[in-house]
């Protein structure tokens, strides 16, 4: 029914909310200055309606992740079948990081969050929960994708979990790297390096 579609659209637009500003107040003004109150207000919402999303300000900072995996997880099923697997998963993840060359497309929330999962050992363990989360659901579109079997195969899970490794690995040099680098061309060559079987350099 159409009311059930607009109930459901306007439940996820709440979240979505709410995991940003969890993501915000935090960069404003720490991890440990910010509450579940100051959250549920940012968004004009009571806590106990923060509470029906999110057991813990850390899973809705995390969530971020979790639905970054889900949208690059929907872009590879939407990848032109005959494109070789791991040239989609490069541009499924770049696409989805909203990344080419260069991190000016990347918006200033994703790249504030980015650092704040990364860098806050407070969000290590609910991080650590939505990484796993992401890795299935890529899983699952790669085991769509090559006709694999997620309860049989190896395969599906294997290429998810060195791809979300990648992720990981190249927030967290961008995140230390001096100077500076963009994090785009670090995602593009640890998938090219990952697409290339990790020769020794």
């Amino acid at each position: 029914m159409a009311g059930d579609g607009l109930r459901e659209r306007k439940k996820r637009e709440t979240r979505i909310a709410l995991s940003w500003a969890a993501v915000r107040l935090t960069v404003e003004r720490g991890y440990d200055n910010v509450r579940v109150e100051d959250i549920a207000a940012a968004v004009g919402v009571s806590p106990r309606t923060f509470n029906n999303y999110f057991a813990s300000k850390g899973e809705a900072i995390t969530t971020r992740h979790l639905d970054r995996a889900v949208l690059i997880a929907d872009e590879l099923r939407g990848r032109p079948a005959d494109e070789p697997l791991w040239e989609a998963i490069t541009n499924a993840v770049l696409g989805r990081f909203g990344m080419g060359q260069d991190d000016s497309g990347a918006d200033q929330q994703w790249v504030d969050g980015v650092r704040l999962m990364v860098g806050n050992p407070a969000l290590q363990t609910d991080f650590i929960r939505a990484n796993a989360a992401a890795e299935a659901e890529i899983a699952a579109a790669i085991a769509e994708r090559t006709g694999t079997d997620l309860t049989r195969d190896l395969y599906p899970k294997l290429v998810a979990g060195v791809v979300g490794s990648a992720i990981t690995v190249a927030m967290e040099h961008w995140q230390r790297a001096d100077p500076p680098a963009a994090m785009g061309p670090l995602l593009r060559d640890a998938l090219r390096q990952l697409a290339a079987g990790l020769p020794v350099p």
